[in-house]
């Protein structure tokens, strides 16, 4: 139901699952057995795999933070990697022209922040016209209460709630589990 134009596509991005963003985070071991279980079936269904890399002050390109962790499906060559600096994976980078050239007008988010990158990309994908399904199992973050916010799995869980009641004209946002994740054109 996109907003886009000719984009009946849907794609699978995987945010920020890099040693330095993940070390710690909640059910850490389980959101990526989860993402890797998506990455094969959208392989299998030839839909995009989009990885998406994030880098700044603390973690450095090239670093070791910066690298995926090992758990994690190799990138193959033909799925484009994107590098960002800000929270939001479509700012000052080229996703939107990748997600243009296959013709992509939905996307399946995974990976982390659920608190940071993952909400910026959620609501970056849905200004920009995008259908944006998140798939509830299939994020984390880590625990930031000492800075005054909630434990991990209750803002895993608020994201959750909040994103499935999301609207805007011509556009659906959802939330599904790993198992009911749906690469097909929704109707």
């Amino acid at each position: 139901m996109t907003t886009l134009p000719d984009r009946p596509n849907t794609a699978l991005l995987v945010i920020d699952v890099q040693n330095g963003v993940v070390a710690g985070a909640h059910d850490r071991d389980g959101v990526i057995a989860n993402i890797n279980t998506l990455v094969d079936k959208a392989r299998a269904e030839d839909v995009p795999v989009v990885w998406v890399q994030h880098s700044d002050d603390e973690i450095e390109r090239d670093s070791e933070p910066w690298q995926y962790v090992p758990e994690l499906a190799d990138r193959r060559a033909a799925e484009p990697l994107v590098h960002k600096i800000y929270g939001d994976s479509f700012e000052d980078t080229t996703l939107e022209a990748l997600l243009a050239e296959r013709g992509v007008g939905r996307l399946v988010v995974t990976g982390a922040q659920s608190d940071g990158c993952i909400r910026a990309t959620l609501h970056g994908a849905f200004v920009r016209g995008y259908d944006v399904t998140l798939v509830g199992d299939a994020h984390t973050t880590q625990d930031l209460s000492r800075y005054g916010a909630p434990p991990p799995d209750q803002v895993i869980a608020h994201t959750n709630l909040y994103w499935q009641w999301q609207s805007a004209p011509g556009r659906r946002a959802g939330v599904v589990g790993t198992a009911d994740v749906s690469f097909a054109e929704a109707s």
